[in-house]
């Protein structure tokens, strides 16, 4: 199969790549980019491991062709941070012990980030649906849920 040339805005910066039209996203990140924070967890949108931003919404990198976002802004875990200092929401998460094993920390940051920039100050309701696409095997969500409402008084 032959590939295509595309040019992909990732955390603010261009890359051009060569993909074939059946890659996903979340390969290209991982492989081509070398962004590993986006994780692969089930490869079929079920766990969330792979959220990441795109345009602004929470989408699922293992979903989505890569083709088909060629032209968009998409923000991985690695662009959160600035200049080497964490987001509110990024030490929140540390401050709450939300991070526990840390596998599914990069998609419950970037769907908390996603719904932090439509509703900056949500309840703890609006948080777990936020984050319900994503699964955890360590914390139980509470602390999760309850960083992202705190994060949000530090803003």
């Amino acid at each position: 199969m032959k590939k295509k040339f595309i040019s992909l805005m990732v955390n603010g910066e261009s890359y051009d790549v060569a993909v074939h039209p059946h890659q996903t996203l979340l390969e290209v990140l991982r492989e081509q980019l070398g962004l590993t924070g986006t994780k692969e967890g089930c490869g079929k949108g079920a766990c969330g491991a792979c959220t990441v931003l795109i345009d602004g919404e929470a989408t699922l990198a293992c979903l989505t062709l890569v083709l088909s976002v060629e032209g968009k802004s998409i923000i991985t875990v690695e662009g959160l941070a600035r200049a080497q200092e964490l987001t509110p929401l990024q030490e929140s998460f540390v401050e709450h012990g939300a991070i526990q094993c840390g596998f599914c920390t990069p998609g419950m940051l970037m769907a908390s980030t996603a719904l932090l920039s439509k509703n900056p100050q949500p309840d703890e309701g609006a948080v777990q649906r936020a984050i319900s696409g994503n699964l955890c095997r360590c914390t139980g969500y509470v602390k999760i849920v309850e960083a992202v409402v705190s994060a949000t008084k530090a803003t």
